[in-house]
């Protein structure tokens, strides 16, 4: 979860200096790092992202653990992600983006309070 809060603050740096694609790529990753420490819960690890995503949806979203609204937003980053990585002429607009870091603050505090309430 550190991991996860840390890059969140490197995703803030890098919309104020406007590289908006390094941006969606950390809040993606401050995603991944929740979502990877939610499933150990579980005794769940994987370094493949997919295999991340369908697990965080069947053993989290799908039984209401997490709201289906930041389980779509998972899959936003996700795609999203990929895009601006690896698409050659992918160009994220600000305004599209900037509200990004609400919802993920969001989905990483709702992870950390399932954590804290399974570990006291």
């Amino acid at each position: 979860m550190d991991r996860a809060k840390e890059t969140i603050d490197e995703a803030v740096l890098l919309f104020e200096a406007g590289h908006i694609n390094t941006y969606v790529n950390r809040l993606y990753y401050a995603c991944f790092y929740a979502a990877s420490a939610l499933l150990l819960l579980k005794d769940f690890s994987t370094s493949k992202h997919s295999h991340l995503r369908s697990l965080l949806h069947k053993e989290f979203v799908k039984p209401g653990i997490i709201p289906t609204k930041l389980g779509k937003h998972f899959d936003i980053l996700f795609d999203n992600r990929q895009e601006g990585d690896y698409g050659d002429y992918t160009k994220f607009k600000v305004d599209e983006v900037k509200g990004w870091l609400e919802q993920t603050l969001d989905f990483v505090n709702q992870i950390d309070i399932i954590i804290s309430r399974e570990h006291g």
